[in-house]
């Protein structure tokens, strides 16, 4: 198995610690602010940011345990960025104010619709040997 910290790991744990720090920081203070406003939104931001946090610390860990994990988190992650994205549209009364998976994340570049696709073609690439059971 390859370091997931490793080579193109390196710019994942990057970006995805960016996207930790940013949208916790942002799903925080809206919901400090303002939670009134759109509460579904701001908690939904707020669990882009724990499972860019799991995501980011599983790749800095290592280690088969915390692959599996990684790949839970870059899954969750793509089908809630799709499912927000999609929200954000149909109910627009949810999401009054950009948010980091809202409109698929359009006010981050669309950079959360492809970094779980990336994440996840790095966990294949990294994916750990199987250890055929005796018995």
């Amino acid at each position: 198995m390859r370091d997931l910290s490793a080579g193109p790991g390196r710019v994942l744990v990057f970006v995805y610690g960016v996207f930790a720090v940013a949208a916790t920081g942002r799903s925080l203070v809206q919901l400090g602010a303002d939670a009134d406003r759109a509460p579904v939104a701001y908690s939904l931001s707020l669990l882009a940011a724990v499972i860019y946090l799991v995501a980011t610390t599983c790749l800095l860990l290592g280690g088969p345990r915390a692959w599996r994990f990684a790949v839970v988190a870059c899954s969750v992650e793509l089908a809630g960025v799709v499912l927000v994205g999609v929200l954000s549209y149909v109910v627009t009364d949810w999401f009054p104010d950009k948010t980091v998976w809202s409109h698929f994340g359009q006010g981050y570049g669309f950079l959360p619709l492809v970094l779980p696709f990336f994440g996840l073609a790095w966990l294949r690439a990294t994916r750990p040997a199987s250890h055929p059971t005796d018995g």
